[in-house]
């Protein structure tokens, strides 16, 4: 069984080498909860199950031009079963300016798969 550190070190690693979709199919719970800072009407801040995450995966694959995806971490400590990883992101969303995003996910363990992620932006 993975715990957070396990986890949010493969994260990392995962991500830094571009396989970050690979991840979610590997390591997530089929009951997953994902949770975003906001939502649209679109794509809802928080959703439910393997399914709707990876549609959210593809939805935002499908709006955004990622020039660059860099993950930093894992940050543990608090507590065992939750991690931290800070991801910074050049990316274009389409229709409108290249951005830079400094975000991070907040991702909780239960059975050894990720059972919550939640993500917090750096704003203002």
């Amino acid at each position: 069984m993975k715990n957070a550190l396990e986890l949010g070190t493969k994260l990392v690693a995962m991500v830094n080498a571009g396989e970050e979709r690979a991840f979610t199919q590997a390591f997530y719970a089929d009951d997953v909860v994902s949770i975003e800072g906001q939502g649209s009407e679109e794509m809802p801040a928080r959703l439910e199950g393997m399914d709707a995450v990876k549609a959210k995966n593809a939805w935002w694959y499908d709006n955004h031009e990622v020039h660059a995806l860099h993950a930093e971490g894992p940050y543990v400590g608090l507590r065992e079963d939750q991690f931290v990883v800070r991801f910074v992101l050049d990316v274009t969303p389409k229709g409108s300016e290249r951005m830079q995003m400094d975000e991070v996910g907040l991702y909780t363990v239960r059975d050894g798969r990720i059972a919550e992620e939640a993500f917090l932006y750096r704003m203002g």
